[in-house]
């Protein structure tokens, strides 16, 4: 069986995203080292996780249908 994911949920994405954002902070005069990198690569898939749960909430809340 395949695990599948969304693209917010893959470290590498956000890896990728937070790499070219340091390349364009760098360029600014700001320097993000790699070990800033993995730790907010790890703080961001946490909040994307925290935000999918309350999504779900939300969502269970406003459904038309009752959970029995």
């Amino acid at each position: 069986m395949e695990d599948i994911k969304t693209w917010y949920q893959s470290r590498t994405i956000w890896g990728a995203i937070i790499a070219i954002s340091a390349s364009l902070a760098h360029a600014g005069g700001y320097n993000l080292s790699a070990a800033d990198q993995g730790q907010l690569a790890d703080a961001i898939l946490s909040l994307a996780g925290t935000l999918g749960g309350l999504m779900a909430i939300w969502g269970r809340m406003k459904a038309s249908t009752k959970v029995a």
